[in-house]
């Protein structure tokens, strides 16, 4: 008789314990690294969906591999490094981020070496990441594309627990996705995932705000436009909308349909996409949904 039971009971306890398991899988906090080379690439490229992912109660991080010390037309070194870092904070703060972290390697002069693999391994080992994000390494400047090289050689060796053995191993390996970029050479970015900002599109311009030796100095000089930057903070966030607004193209339109509907995407005014890596985790829509949970929101 008791045996008749433990036999009906074993196979009921253990779906029990199964449902429980993805249950709480689905509801624990996410763990997201979103890596740049410079203080204010993550925010450029994730900021809004990073703002998103806090809203929903979620854990994200930023790091970026460099110090920012070269970025500028008028000042340079430590004093600029450290300008970045508080700017750098300062925007985690506006995005609702749980971390801003830069790492103290010179600007402009990223290589994809052993120490800063490294680094990179450690960080996103401590964070128990289940995303990474980084650029592709094909990119305008050696820095992104060096830091794409990084991340994409780190992402293997997170779940290796001889290397870096003062930072405990993962257990399974994160998705690894690059940022959307226009670059064509050897390949176009294809926009497996997209994202609709528009409800934190403003939270996102106010995080690259606080990056204001980039936003109304450097970059604004680079593409000639110093002299257009309103003086006032309110005309200085207007004006930065206007800069930073970006048409949603065909492509990630139409990737924006297969996650929120037609009729939903045909109204996405602000998008962010992100293309899945070849290594670390392959996940399938339903996993892509479980790790991107806005999408699964009803407009």
């Amino acid at each position: 008789m008791l045996d008749r039971l433990f036999r009906w009971f074993l196979p009921l306890l253990l779906l029990t314990l199964q449902v429980q398991w993805v249950h709480a899988q689905q509801d624990r906090a996410l763990r997201i690294v979103a890596i740049g080379a410079h203080p204010d690439d993550a925010d450029i490229r994730f900021g809004g969906t990073a703002a998103l992912f806090a809203q929903m109660g979620h854990h994200v991080k930023f790091v970026s591999i460099t110090n920012g010390d070269a970025g500028h037309y008028d000042e340079g070194g430590g004093m600029l490094a450290a300008r970045r870092m508080a700017e750098a904070r300062e925007a985690g703060r506006r995005l609702g981020i749980d971390e801003y972290v830069v790492l103290d390697n010179h600007d402009a002069e990223l290589m994809p070496n052993l120490h800063i693999r490294h680094q990179l391994i450690r960080e996103i080992r401590k964070w128990d990441a289940d995303v990474v994000l980084s650029h592709r390494p094909n990119d305008y400047h050696p820095d992104h594309r060096y830091a794409g090289t990084l991340v994409m050689d780190a992402a293997f060796l997170v779940i290796v627990p001889n290397v870096t053995p003062d930072t405990p191993a993962l257990e399974s390996n994160p998705l690894f996705l690059y940022y959307q970029d226009r670059f064509t050479n050897p390949s176009p970015f294809r926009p497996d995932i997209a994202v609709d900002i528009s409800e934190t599109f403003d939270t996102k311009i106010e995080g690259l705000a606080a990056h204001e030796s980039q936003f109304f100095e450097w970059l604004a000089w680079l593409d000639g436009r110093l002299d257009e930057v309103p003086e006032g903070e309110t005309e200085r966030i207007e004006w930065l909308k206007g800069v930073r607004a970006q048409p949603v193209n065909g492509a990630v339109r139409e990737s924006l349909g297969r996650w929120y509907g037609e009729e939903h995407a045909a109204r996405v005014n602000h998008a962010e996409a992100f293309e899945i890596a070849e290594y670390g985790y392959q996940p399938s829509p339903e996993d892509i949904r479980r790790l991107f949970p806005m999408l699964n929101r009803k407009p």
